[in-house]
């Protein structure tokens, strides 16, 4: 076999499956190094300061900046931020360096000035990289990140800069358990805190080797086996090369991690960093504050498009065009009962959508789009919420059938405009081939008396009727056209978008055993019911495309 299974860690009286995620970690973002660096084309100063900012406004209180030591380009951006006072008293920079002593001595130089600062020291530690790499036993590791620690402590510890170790154990899931908690240890000690102080151990997931249980295993060893745990915020950065750096990220904080590495989006080396819009905003559909502000999402998405060059994948979690939208038909349909039983203020409850929308600035238009896929209840709530219309439930059918095939013929999804197009055509106001002229109506009698001209195609008549009601009159004068029908559904409302003033109407006619619905909007009820109910016939003209002979002598007239 080419390739093994990795080795289970043997801890049976683990203690994080039964434990929950209560509050937030500390958040680090490392876009501006870890994710620069993975680039085809590195950020430049401009899109650096931009980005910079923007984790400022999220509410990043750690960011690491880069790589000082490592370029020109990024020293320059480490001064920059430092002269131009744009880092704020409450932000930590995070600086990485390798263990060596000339850079050290250029990140000493690079961040002076600076308030508080990370000095983010690494180095690699797993049995890989030392027999394959280095070609180094564990002591000789150990004194490399020793002597890393000691340049720290020389060129750092007298400055007027608050500095802060943060140590990482790199490739630490494939290093060895005992070993990694001993490097760690002895980093520590030689490092020596205050009392005041804290080390950062960050345990990097730098390859994703495992499921994410193993790597909760690992972090959970490691907290019970590192000395002086009361000085140290445990850090964890997880890489998504089997694509679950999100999952090994919560457990890890179940299993003992303060701290989480990571970028927006997941940009990163390889799968990418843990995302933490994706991890924060998982905390927030459970109810727990992540410290982060997400509330305008496109805005963060448009930044970071522009910076990194990549495009944001439509089903990317919360982020991505897509992922507030439906196209099943069960799924629409229960979406849309939902959102009309959501109140304002209260407990989330709308089926398929874990989050509210709008409360990452997203707004309920594109919740539900309309492709072949789709069912009635998609239609209607649409056809309800952007334009008003509350069609009856029988009525929702046949809208849907019309849409349908709309959406076939084009094939691809359907625009709410395109929607209501569809809608009006085949059912709003149909004025032909029965058509409605000269109304007249007097109440005699208490009784209702209307006259009108109805033309059928080439015919004409003039009619006259007497009836309880108007609709009555009306359904009887069409009945003397010829056309044998019984009203058998009816609703009507104000229709309360696009003026105030509109009423709506909707009537089903059975013909020949069969129900067709139509719908009429008017300046008052009597007018909309009116031709709401020739909208119906004529939609069985349409749909059946034959209409019963007309015997001239039982035209009244």
């Amino acid at each position: 076999m080419k390739y093994k299974k990795f080795k289970k860690i043997e801890l049976p009286d683990r203690k994080w499956p039964q434990n929950e995620i209560k509050s937030a970690p500390i958040w680090c973002s490392v876009d501006l190094r870890d994710g620069n660096q993975a680039l085809v084309n590195p950020m430049n100063l401009e899109q650096k300061i931009r980005f910079f900012n923007l984790l400022k406004d999220i509410g990043f209180k750690e960011i690491e900046i880069g790589f000082p030591s490592a370029s020109e380009v990024e020293y320059r951006f480490c001064r920059y931020l430092i002269e131009n006072d744009m880092i704020g008293d409450d932000i930590t920079i995070s600086v990485l360096t390798q263990a060596r002593e000339h850079l050290i001595r250029k990140t000493a130089q690079a961040v002076k000035g600076a308030k508080n600062v990370i000095v983010h020291l690494y180095n690699s530690t797993s049995t890989l990289q030392r027999e394959v790499v280095f070609e180094k036993s564990q002591e000789e590791i150990i004194d490399i990140a020793l002597n890393g620690v000691d340049w720290v402590k020389k060129y750092f510890k007298e400055s007027d800069t608050r500095v802060i170790l943060e140590y990482s154990p790199e490739s630490f899931t494939q290093t060895e358990l005992d070993f990694a908690a001993r490097i760690c240890n002895e980093v520590v000690n030689r490092y020596d805190p205050r009392k005041d102080e804290k080390v950062i151990i960050n345990l990097p997931s730098t390859v994703e080797v495992s499921t994410p249980n193993v790597y909760a295993d690992q972090i959970e060893w490691m907290c019970r086996n590192l000395d002086q745990r009361e000085n140290i915020i445990l850090s964890v950065h997880t890489h998504n090369d089997r694509g679950t750096a999100v999952a090994a990220s919560e457990l890890a904080l179940m299993a003992g991690a303060d701290r989480i590495e990571g970028t927006l989006l997941g940009n990163g080396e390889r799968t990418g960093n843990v995302d933490i819009i994706t991890m924060a905003l998982n905390m927030f559909t459970q109810g727990i504050d992540p410290k982060l502000s997400f509330e305008d999402i496109d805005s963060i998405i448009e930044i970071v498009e522009s910076s990194i060059g990549i495009k944001t994948h439509p089903r990317h979690p919360y982020a991505g065009e897509l992922v507030y939208t439906a196209f099943s038909g069960s799924h629409q349909d229960a979406i849309g009962k939902g959102m009309r039983k959501q109140k304002q203020n209260t407990l989330w409850r709308v089926p398929y959508l874990p989050i509210d929308p709008k409360d990452v600035g997203r707004n309920y238009e594109s919740i539900i789009r309309i492709n072949s896929q789709s069912g009635k209840g998609g239609a209607a709530y649409l056809l309800e919420e952007k334009f008003g219309f509350k069609l009856p439930k029988k009525m929702t059918i046949q809208v849907a059938k019309e849409i349908q095939k709309a959406s076939e013929e084009k094939n691809g999804a359907l625009s709410e405009e395109e929607i209501y197009a569809v809608f009006s055509k085949n059912f709003l106001n149909i004025k032909e081939p029965l058509f409605l002229r000269d109304l007249v109506v007097n109440i005699i009698d208490k009784e209702v008396e209307v006259s009108a001209l109805i033309m059928l195609k080439e015919d004409t008549f003039y009619l006259k009727q007497r009836a309880s009601g108007i609709i009555e009159a009306v359904s009887e004068m069409i009945k003397k056209c010829g056309i044998d029908f019984e009203i058998e559904e009816y609703f009507e409302h104000a229709l309360e978008k696009g003026s105030d003033a509109k009423a709506v109407s909707y009537l089903g006619v059975n013909i020949d055993k069969k129900l067709f619905f139509g719908a009429a909007v008017a300046d008052n009820i009597t007018h909309s019911s009116i031709n709401a109910l020739f909208s119906a016939i004529n939609v069985a003209f349409f749909q059946c495309g034959d209409r019963k002979s007309i015997k001239k002598d039982e035209v009244y007239s």
